[in-house]
């Protein structure tokens, strides 16, 4: 398939080589999933998604996988991608939930997220709130702190329209709750959605699924909490931050 155009301004997440093409069989226990590899041979893959991947597990889809050498893995190959084409031509989705707090953090780094240049340090996986840690602390000495929060992104129910979450997620609403604390006391409270597919142009929240997060959304909103959203493109070689989207907000 062609690959998507990629923004050179943001930084890449390369592969350590290209990825592996094949077919679904099934997924299952959460974590594995059964592959047909082009090459005819059957394969058990790890998953590295806990979630639903609603809308992303229709046996006979293509599918990308990476491939380890180390001896020590039980499985070689992991599932990174796979082909949907809800926008009428297939479009590569990033299933890897590993990948987002990395792509952000680089891209933070290089100052490339905009509302989020210009702070002297960035820690991960900083405590706070009740027995929670932020993804990513921004601090500095005049801009003061800011507290990021990142959710990866994969359902696309209508072209174009991605949405957030996928299942019912208690935890993403208690992050959504300490975020507004967060604001609440003065400092800065970021909620950063990552799409990992290239075919969406703006997110919403799936109200329908998880109507508890849809609440816990509008009154940390409510509060101060920034809400910013950013889509990938993707090839077998990279994940790369493509642009910033427009977060739909609910009423």
């Amino acid at each position: 398939m062609p690959a998507s155009p990629i923004l050179p301004k943001f930084p890449r997440m390369k592969f350590a080589s290209s990825l592996v093409r094949g077919k679904l069989i099934k997924r299952y226990k959460r974590f594995l999933a059964d592959v047909l590899l082009d090459d005819g041979t059957t394969i058990t893959c790890t998953c590295p998604n806990t979630g639903s991947m609603r809308g992303l597990t229709e046996p006979g889809s293509i599918v990308w996988l990476s491939e380890s050498d180390d001896p020590k893995r039980k499985y070689r190959h992991t599932w990174q991608m796979i082909e949907n084409n809800i926008c009428g031509a297939p479009s590569l989705v990033g299933i890897n939930t590993q990948h987002p707090n990395k792509l952000v953090s680089e891209a933070i780094e290089a100052g490339k997220i905009a509302p989020l240049k210009g702070y002297a340090t960035a820690k991960r996986e900083q405590k706070y709130g009740i027995n929670s840690r932020i993804d990513i602390l921004l601090e500095d000495e005049k801009k003061g702190r800011a507290y990021v929060e990142i959710k990866n992104v994969h359902l696309m129910r209508d072209p174009g329209y991605a949405e957030f979450p996928d299942s019912v997620t208690e935890r993403g609403a208690k992050h959504l709750r300490e975020l507004a604390e967060v604001a609440k006391q003065g400092d800065r409270a970021v909620m950063l959605f990552l799409i990992q597919r290239s075919d969406a142009n703006k997110i919403g929240l799936a109200a329908d699924i998880d109507p508890g997060y849809t609440e816990a959304f509008k009154s940390a909103m409510a509060a101060g909490v920034e809400a910013l959203a950013y889509r990938c493109d993707l090839t077998p070689e990279e994940i790369v931050i493509a642009r910033k989207i427009p977060v739909k907000h609910p009423r």
